[in-house]
């Protein structure tokens, strides 16, 4: 299945979800709510990777590791007695959401554990239904939303029975066990509920750092052992990890501790299902739940027509797919970290033309207003080319230019009366020697963006030419405009090669953004959209056409 099929195939669900709506207009407020939701999800496209496992397992220290900001509570104690939900934001903060109608109300990273854990909440008595942990981690932003649920066989029951409640919602499981007593009685109950959902699961053992190797190959092989019992023949192996050293060691960027740690063997694992096995997941487990909805009224002909439909396009879509079910762990990609779009630059070239362009204009309209000298250069030199005569106007005041423009008037009267009293050509033979306005070569401030065009490439390729390795990473978003002339100045090909990579991995990211704004929007759940995909607009403008009142006149010399 490609990127096409799979877009068909969402607006197909999307199209059943619709038909689905109309026949539920007279069900209620519970099943409207529930195709409300459905609709968020498919424009949302999420990914739930709900993280199960009992207390004291190391959860939350796993999900640090993994998205590399020790941001989320940790502790040997129970916790979390409300669902977290951690997933990508521009910035860092939390949006605590309700039970009810109340509305949501959004805190400080710090104020977190006031809210979620068990001494500041007992039992949940404020009510919380969810508390959205928004971090710009980039694991993030592919597409996972991190559920820490409360911990299993916790002799609080409130946090037991909040975690078996969600587990259908997830679309995939992260077992945390740990070599000290692997796999509970809980845990197996996880294990057989996610065979009865067909999700698919990641099995991890925390701490290997606390045992010997010939104890972490023993614990390994019985845990992989019963994975194969309950959940098939099939299933991916159990990994091993130290969240505590895979946290240490991404923090430190040490690439080979992080690698002995066992998190990046996890962390391709992750990044492979979402890119190979996604698909599939999302599109199965959404005909379940719209499936779900249709049992909530088994007796009405039109759910149940819509159910045989869903049932139908699923067995095709399982027949004709060729959608891997197990898939096969990868390495992280290599990607380029561009880190959060809304705080990249907008294309620095065009920023340098814009100012200096801006401040020649500034001065050029103070004088021309108090200089007769000026006002006669002006004349004398046909004023300025049409398109910086027109920002000229933007800066000039009407006084301005009655003080002006009276001698490039004259002038160009002058020339018009030479043209008429011509024997023979007229006004062409005026205009094809351009007497009457000055083109892009005559233009004073079309010489000069050139020449600060030249001189801001020379001296970003002298930037990126002394550290060849990380130099690219500070780069601005070059626009489609300038990024022809950089690519020509650059003398080193590996430097050629790595702009354009990182320009590919910009319009590409953009173009994601804008895909996900544009779905949100849909669905009316615009407040849902990042900083990055709210601004994806403008800057896909500003990086095809580059920023506004920037004109470079090419010539061929």
């Amino acid at each position: 299945m490609n990127l096409r099929e799979y877009e068909n195939a969402k607006f197909e669900l999307a199209g059943m979800l619709r038909a689905l709506s109309e026949a539920a207009k007279d069900k209620g407020e519970p099943t409207g709510e529930r195709i409300r939701d459905l609709f968020v999800r498919i424009a949302e496209d999420r990914f739930n990777l709900a993280v199960v496992g009992r207390f004291g397992r190391g959860k939350s220290s796993l999900m640090n590791a993994l998205i590399g900001m020790e941001r989320l509570p940790t502790g040997i104690l129970p916790l979390t007695s409300v669902i977290t939900s951690v997933v990508y934001g521009s910035t860092e903060k939390v949006i605590i959401h309700y039970e009810g109608r109340h509305l949501a109300t959004t805190i400080e990273l710090d104020e977190l554990p006031q809210v979620i854990t068990q001494r500041t909440n007992p039992g949940n008595v404020r009510g919380v239904r969810i508390a959205e942990v928004q971090l710009p981690a980039e694991l993030l932003r592919r597409g996972f939303h991190f559920v820490d649920t409360p911990g299993l066989g916790s002799a609080i029951t409130e946090n037991t029975r909040t975690t078996e409640s969600f587990l259908p919602e997830a679309d995939a499981m992260l077992v945390v066990t740990s070599y000290d007593s692997p796999l509970s009685e809980e845990e197996f109950a996880v294990l057989r509920l996610a065979a009865r959902y067909d999700r698919h699961v990641f099995m991890v053992l925390n701490k290997q750092d606390t045992v010997t190797q010939a104890q972490r190959e023993e614990g390994l092989a019985y845990v992989n052992e019963q994975l194969k019992r309950v959940l098939g023949p099939h299933t991916s192996p159990p990994f091993s990890v130290s969240a505590r050293d895979g946290l240490s060691a991404r923090l430190r960027g040490d690439l080979e501790a992080l690698r002995e740690s066992g998190m990046a063997e996890l962390e391709g694992a992750l990044v492979g299902f979402l890119v190979e096995g996604k698909r599939r997941a999302f599109l199965a487990s959404f005909c379940e739940r719209i499936l779900d909805v249709t049992r909530m009224d088994p007796s009405d002909a039109e759910f149940a027509a819509i159910a045989l439909q869903i049932q139908e396009y699923h067995h095709r879509l399982e027949a004709d797919s060729g959608i891997v079910r197990r898939p096969r762990p990868r390495a992280p990609d290599s990607n380029i970290d561009l880190g959060s779009l809304h705080t990249l630059r907008p294309c620095e070239i065009c920023e340098r033309i814009q100012s200096v362009s801006f401040d020649f204009l500034c001065r050029y309209q103070y004088e021309l207003s108090v200089s007769a000298q000026s006002q006669a250069r002006h004349a004398q030199t046909k004023g300025l080319c049409v398109t910086h005569t027109r920002q000229l106007a933007a800066l000039a005041s009407p006084r301005g230019v009655a003080i002006g423009y009276p001698a490039l008037l004259g002038a160009l009267s002058s020339t018009l009366e030479r043209a008429a009293r011509a024997s023979s050509g007229g006004l062409q033979d005026v205009l094809d020697r351009k007497d009457v306005l000055p083109d892009t070569r005559e233009c004073a401030l079309c010489r000069l963006c050139m020449a600060t065009l030249q001189t801001t490439i020379k001296e970003i390729a002298g930037r990126l030419a002394q550290d060849t390795t990380h130099g690219v990473d500070s780069l601005s978003g070059i626009c489609m405009v300038h990024l022809p002339a950089l690519i020509a100045g650059l003398s080193a090909a590996v430097l050629t090669e790595r702009v354009l990579a990182r320009e590919a991995a910009i319009l590409s990211r953009l173009a994601d953004d804008l895909r996900r704004y544009a779905a949100k929007h849909d669905a009316i759940r615009r407040q849902l959209a990042s900083a990055e995909e709210t601004e994806a607009a403008e800057r896909t403008l500003k990086l095809i056409a580059g920023l506004v009142n920037v004109h470079v006149p090419w010539t061929d010399e």
